[in-house]
């Protein structure tokens, strides 16, 4: 048998393999990798979509909420704002009245000359003092004063007087005066009530007392003692002059004394106040 080497040479020839083309596999796949990543954006900014409009949605009711919550608030203020302007109109027209009828009444509680002149002189002190955190400062000796002090103390509350009160008010070491100045700088006015126990402390025999007695605002309230027995103690204080538990019960001492620390037109601080 004849081979023919030619023929077979041509027939290789005509129908060669195709040849590998790596440039046109890169194209491929960086086409299909745009594809791809045109798809991921596409589902990516549909999922953002959703989540936006959810995010919206969330924010909106939200906001009605919290706008419903603040109206509901801003009721209830303007509502308490308006009890406290009848409140305040109320306890003016109480304190103007009681001033009234301390300074002329013909019966009834009743200022005498002396203590006239305190209310008067605490009143005009206090027309120019800032407003302060408490009405008044209330200054006692636990040993033998604190009934009547806190007795004294719920009946100026009770006549919306705000008494920044300390149970013990002889702490051992420390000087009585410095906590009785600080505690008179939280208040507009100060009380001290003076018993025999008050009277014979350490901090008497310091004679600071005095130079706070001489504060204008210093209100001294009398219990158990007499104006005698406290110039007595300190010849410095023959002018004092104050309220007396021998003389009138512990309410009427606590509306004389509401009578000369507040004002006619005191206001009461309300809800949602700047000031």
């Amino acid at each position: 048998m004849h081979y023919n080497f030619s023929s077979e040479m041509k027939f290789f020839r005509g129908n060669s393999v195709a040849r590998f083309d790596a440039g046109k596999l890169r194209r491929d796949l960086q086409s299909a990798q745009r594809k791809a990543e045109a798809q991921v954006k596409r589902q990516l900014d549909e999922i953002n979509r959703k989540n936006q409009r959810a995010v919206d949605d969330y924010n909106r009711k939200a906001r009605a909420h919290n706008q419903q919550v603040v109206n509901q608030f801003n009721r209830r203020v303007d509502a308490h704002n308006r009890e406290v302007s009848a409140v305040n109109t109320r306890n003016g027209r109480v304190i103007a009245d009681l001033q009234r009828q301390l300074r002329s009444a013909d019966s009834g509680p009743r200022y005498t000359p002396a203590e006239q002149a305190l209310a008067d002189r605490v009143q005009d002190a206090l027309v120019s003092r800032d407003e302060r955190e408490w009405d008044v400062f209330l200054s006692y000796a636990r040993i033998d004063g604190a009934q009547t002090a806190e007795s004294l103390r719920d009946a100026l509350e009770a006549l919306n007087v705000r008494v920044w009160f300390d149970e013990i008010a002889i702490i051992p070491g420390k000087s009585q005066s410095l906590q009785m100045d600080q505690g008179l700088r939280k208040a507009r006015a100060g009380i001290v009530l003076l018993t025999p126990a008050y009277l014979v402390g350490r901090f008497w025999t310091e004679r600071e007392l005095g130079a706070l007695l001489h504060k204008s605002t210093l209100v001294p309230v009398l219990h158990g003692t007499t104006f005698q027995e406290v110039a007595d103690y300190s010849g410095i204080l023959p002018d004092l002059a104050g309220f007396e538990t021998a003389r009138d019960d512990i309410r009427t001492i606590a509306e004389k004394i509401a009578a000369a620390v507040l004002p006619a037109d005191k206001e009461i601080e309300g809800e949602g106040d700047d000031g």
